[in-house]
Formats: C-alpha cells, structure tokens, sequence
C-alpha cells in the first residue's frame, strides 16, 4: 500500500522501532525476574502449573524474536507477524481472566511500574499495539528516507516509547489512587 502525500514516510520505522523497544524491554523485564513472571503466569490459570517455567521461558524469547525482526526492515513482516500473534495470545489471556472477574491478578507485563493488574485498558492498549504493528509494514515508502528522516524517526520512537510508558504507568497507579480516595 503507497502512503498518501500527506502521511510522513517514516511512520513505519517509528513504529516498529517504538514497538521493538517495547518487545525487547517487556522480554528483558521477564527474564531478569523469570521466577515472578512464572508466579504471574501461574495466576492467569489458564495452562496446567507444571508448564509455567517452560512459558516464562519461551513468551520472553517469542518477544526478543519479535522486536529483533521489526529492527530490521527485510525481516520487518515477519516480526510483526510474531508481535501480532503475541499480542492476540496475551490479549485473550486477559480477556479470559477478566471476563472470569480475575483483574486482581498481575497481568506479568514487566517493567518499571510493576504490580499492574488487568483491566480493560491493558485490552485497548494492546490493540493500540497491533494498529502499531499493522502500520509498521502496511504502509510502504514513496521516497527514500534522507539524514534528517532519522532524526524524525529517533524522536518519533521516543515520542511513542514516551506515550506507551506513561499510558502503562498511569494504569498501575490507578488502582493504588482509587485506594486513596476511599
């Protein structure tokens, strides 16, 4: 699909860079702390307890694989084919437990903000994540990028890394600011 005139070519390496970032990071916050994750995914109760070790294993490794292949633009289908079935498999994870009443769970994201429980924001912020990836290799370039399109690019990754951390932050303090109002 050609970009309209009017849309920046350089919204899909913003995107799959940002979207990188994020895979790489969730994946590096998981196996730094496997022991926790697999506590996290023992709590969804959804596969039999023993598999737990074996999945804080490989959903990390599915996530490096992901953000490693939407880096590099040859290779940037396929890790968006892996970010978007990621996606579509945690994703359903919440949505089960949620529609079970569970959302006092850790939903095992990782990161700085830790302790997030499910909600539905992380359901919206997800598919946000695979409009994200769809834009990272749906839209083809009409020019070749130039010097200053990286600049564009470098800020426009941290503009979105930005938005993401502050949306994952404000949904695990919301929880511990509801608690104060009461």
């Amino acid at each position: 699909m050609v970009l309209p005139a009017s849309l920046d070519p350089t919204l899909p390496h913003m995107c799959a860079a940002a979207l990188a970032i994020i895979f790489i990071g969730g994946a590096w916050h998981k196996l730094s702390d496997r022991d926790a994750f697999a506590m996290a995914v023992e709590q969804y109760r959804l596969v039999p307890e023993s598999w737990s070790g074996a999945i804080a294993w490989g959903l990390p490794l599915w996530e490096l694989a992901a953000g490693g292949l939407l880096l590099v633009t040859a290779a940037r289908e396929w890790g968006a084919l892996l970010a978007l079935a990621l996606l579509l498999a945690v994703t359903a994870a919440v949505v089960a437990n949620l529609l079970r009443g569970r959302s006092h769970i850790d939903c095992g994201c990782g990161g700085p903000e830790g302790g997030q429980h499910l909600s539905w924001g992380l359901v919206a912020r997800n598919l946000l994540l695979a409009v994200m990836t769809w834009a990272a290799v749906a839209m083809e370039t009409s020019r070749q990028l130039v010097w200053l399109d990286g600049l564009t690019v470098a800020a426009g990754t941290l503009g979105l890394y930005g938005l993401y951390a502050a949306a994952n932050q404000l949904m695990a303090n919301h929880p511990r600011l509801m608690k104060l109002r009461s």
